[in-house]
């Protein structure tokens, strides 16, 4: 059964939001097992034993989380061979801007030399209705793509 790794930081009531959406995105989907991980005790083996990942990230001062950056340093080496070609997506969340953290975020799984699978998803504000149907959507293109 194919594996979607969900790397997540979750520090406000939006973020959970946005999480709990991804989750029941992945749900949506038969024959792909959830693998959710706080950004800070994600490492190398969750990502080497995954087929796919979900990255969730508030943006901090125009960056990605200090935890979702700590998750990048950890598994950087042990996986840059190992997880070319590693379909992925990233959802952001921030008070007023995002595009600083998603650039950093391009930047390092082009590095890795990831494959995006989804549009990334980029929000600010109190999520809605449809901001939250979007994320499922992400989630679950995420997971039809393994």
């Amino acid at each position: 059964m194919p594996r979607l790794l969900v790397v997540h930081h979750t520090p406000s009531p939006n973020l959970q939001a946005l999480l709990e959406a991804v989750k029941e995105g992945v749900a949506l989907v038969d024959g792909v097992e959830p693998v959710v991980r706080p950004a800070l005790s994600a490492g190398a083996a969750d990502l080497l034993e995954a087929d796919g990942v979900l990255l969730g990230t508030p943006a901090n001062i125009g960056y990605m989380s200090g935890a979702l950056k700590h998750f990048f340093d950890t598994v950087y080496y042990p996986c840059l061979d190992a997880t070319v070609g590693l379909p992925y997506g990233v959802y952001i969340h921030g008070g007023d801007d995002t595009a600083g953290a998603l650039a950093a975020i391009q930047r390092i799984t082009g590095a890795l030399r990831w494959k995006q699978v989804a549009a990334p998803l980029s929000l600010t504000g109190p999520p809605a209705a449809a901001d939250l149907e979007t994320c499922r959507e992400l989630a679950a293109t995420v997971a039809i793509s393994l």
